[in-house]
């Protein structure tokens, strides 16, 4: 099925024993982001808190040819998009951030992710955070049997432009499991009716980055952290889940 796999009931509930450390640590880090927090103590707090529940930072280690990644999350700043590393930055009242993490239990993995404000954030910048959270469910919510994996993209795509928001197209979200990246890519728009036909055990993360702006992105000296091109405020909502033949099953939720 193009590279696809399908997970036992015995594999998802592996992955559902990594994604509930990924769900704990999220919900824990809400309380973490304030004014004069640095994000390398986001990171280390994120860190410890895995590691404390038997799980394995995903993130950590992660290596795309030449270059890994050395940090448990990733924090994406205002205009950051995704993959944002910790650093003695400070956050301050009115920014927005991304938080994404995976975590990995008895060689599964979980994912997700959240953006947050920091203290009071201006009316626009809180529209920006629910209507990407929303286009997650919208996409989520077509994740059934017999769909096809354009469908979810078409939801997203279609909920982000009514608001007169874009989506980003370089990046998508993708199948997971016992890699933190499988087939099938995810992306955020397209057409419905395309791509790979959804069948139970199917497990996916889904992962709308919408922009406030024009949806171009470009890639920072760092070599990771993805902004958008016009300094446009970002956001990143991401859930696993699980597609079965009573409907989605959101593994990263509490």
């Amino acid at each position: 099925m193009n590279g696809i796999e399908l997970k036992s009931p015995e594999e998802i509930d592996k992955m559902s024993r990594a994604s509930k450390i990924v769900a704990e640590v999220l919900e824990a880090l809400r309380g973490q982001v304030k004014p004069g927090v640095t994000t390398k103590a986001l990171d280390q707090f994120a860190e410890k808190f895995i590691v404390d529940r038997g799980g394995v930072p995903a993130f950590k280690g992660y290596r795309v040819r030449e270059r890994v990644y050395h940090h448990a999350l990733c924090t994406s700043i205002n205009a950051a998009v995704v993959h944002g590393i910790p650093s003695k930055q400070v956050l301050k009242e009115g920014d927005i951030i991304g938080l994404d993490l995976g975590v990995i239990v008895d060689g599964y993995y979980g994912d997700a992710a959240i953006t947050v404000p920091v203290g009071a954030i201006p009316i626009s910048a809180q529209r920006l955070l629910a209507i990407t959270e929303e286009a997650l469910y919208k996409g989520i919510a077509q994740a059934v049997v017999g769909h096809r994996i354009s469908d979810i993209s078409h939801a997203v795509q279609t909920h982000a432009e009514a608001a007169a928001f874009s989506v980003v197209t370089e990046f998508v979200g993708h199948g997971i499991g016992r890699r933190l990246h499988e087939e099938p890519q995810i992306p955020n728009y397209g057409e419905p009716g395309k791509g790979p036909r959804l069948k139970a055990g199917m497990t996916l993360a889904i992962e709308p980055m919408v922009n406030m702006g024009r949806p171009e992105t470009r890639c920072l000296e760092d070599g990771w952290t993805a902004v958008t091109c016009d300094g446009s405020l970002s956001a990143h909502f991401e859930h696993t889940i699980a597609v079965t033949d009573t409907g989605p099953q959101i593994l990263t939720k509490l």
